[in-house]
Parts: structure tokens; sequence; C-alpha cells
């Protein structure tokens, strides 16, 4: 089994999560925004959650008419946070996207969403080829990742191109929790959505909210300056075998 990055940062980040999930400025007032302004109208379709963390977005799928949600999240204690918020409304599992998602059918699900996600695995082979499996034909991927832009500055990489992980140190209410990740370039970004028979309709580098500037003002400034994280929506057009 491959190494499972950050493991033990989210088991202790689980309770954080779910305290401030609804209102932390980078999550609620920056990356949600910009993910939602991606999906397509989620009534009546059935949705993956790849990387619940502590339920936010399929808490959204469910109150806004989904048919049917599937979460996934390699913490333990993410699953059970997920399943505390979404009841018995949505089948929450705890999965490693670095492995198949056996548990998944085939060509079941219209939209596949995946926030923060996926700059925690090396190697996107193996979940692009299985989004690709699971999503049904022109069916969509919505994703965001760290700008590969941000932490090749914020870190002082000396090579753009490599793909490499990285150590950072997350200040949280209840101390430092020391968190790993991979920073790869843009084209190790697109390639693997290429490769495995997506398409991708739109990308974006948005601004944060008015919100985001009320709650904190100086980090906006920081934030409309240099971009942050990295939004896709892809579209499945060929199955791969």
């Amino acid at each position: 089994m491959k190494e499972l990055i950050s493991y033990d940062a989210y088991e202790q980040l689980a309770d954080h999560y779910d305290r401030f999930v609804d209102t932390k400025p980078a999550n609620a007032y920056y990356e949600r925004p910009g993910t939602l302004s991606l999906l397509p109208d989620v009534e009546g379709k059935t949705v993956l959650d790849a990387g619940c963390g502590a339920g936010w977005y399929t808490k959204w799928f469910i109150d806004h008419g989904a048919k049917y949600v599937t979460s996934v999240d390699f913490s333990p204690s993410m699953v059970e946070l997920t399943k505390k918020r979404a009841g018995d409304k949505a089948r929450v599992i705890l999965a490693d996207l670095n492995q198949p998602l056996e548990q998944i059918e085939s060509q079941s699900k219209d939209v596949i969403v995946s926030p923060l996600t996926l700059h925690y695995l090396k190697d996107w082979e193996t979940p692009m080829r299985e989004f690709n499996r699971i999503l049904k034909n022109r069916g969509r991927l919505i994703f965001s990742v760290h700008h590969p832009f941000m932490d090749y500055l914020v870190f002082g990489r000396e090579n753009y191109f490599s793909t490499e992980l990285l150590d950072d140190e997350w200040n949280t209410p209840d101390g430092k929790v020391k968190v790993q990740f991979y920073r790869r370039p843009l084209s190790e970004i697109l390639k693997p959505l290429h490769l495995n028979g997506f398409v991708i309709e739109k990308l974006i580098e948005p601004m944060p909210t008015d919100d985001f500037r009320r709650e904190q003002p100086d980090t906006y400034e920081k934030w409309t300056k240099r971009p942050q994280f990295l939004f896709i929506r892809a579209q499945k057009t060929t199955s791969i075998k």
C-alpha cells in the first residue's frame, strides 16, 4: 500500500475542521466559491465527494437535491464526521484515493468533486483512471488543488518542474500541526486528465470574496496578487479500458 501522506495530521485536525468548516475564510470564502462556480446543477444527479473531509460538500449536495451521494475519505475521523453531518442521506466510505475505489460501481456517477485533496497524492494515474471509470459518459470532474505557482514561491523551490513532497506546519487553536503534500508543475496537473479520457472545460484562478476581505483584510491583499488554489472542471469524453 502506498504511504498515506498527512494521515496523522488529518486525524489530529478532524475536530478542528468540524468546528470551523463552515466559517474558515480560506475554505468558506475562497475555495468553496471557486468550486461551487464550476458545479453543474446537481438536482437529481449522482455525486461522488472524493476527499469529503468533515462533510461540508456532502451536506451541500444533499441540500441541493442530489439523487444519491457517495463520499470517501482516508481519515476514519473525517468519515465519522461526514456520517454525522449527512445522517443516513449519503453513503460514506473509508477509502484511499491512491487505490482503486472498488466499492463504487463503474459509470455510476454524474459528477465527481474533489476539493483540496489531490495534492496529497504523488501519482495521479490511479485516481484519474478511477474517476473515468466511475463517471458516466459526459460526466464531470471538478477539483481544486494548491496552485503550483504558490507552492513554488512560498517554499522557495529551485526547480519548478519537479514533483516533490513538501513539509508545512499549520497553526490551529489547538496548536501546530505538521502537514505534508506534493507540489507539481501545471503540466503535471493537466497531463493526467488528458491521458485518462478528460477534456478540460474550464480552469479558473478566482479572487477571494468580499467576505474574505472583511474577515482577513491583510491576507486578502496578498491573495489578490498571488493565487493560492487552482480550480478545474473537466468532462469525461472517452472511457479508458
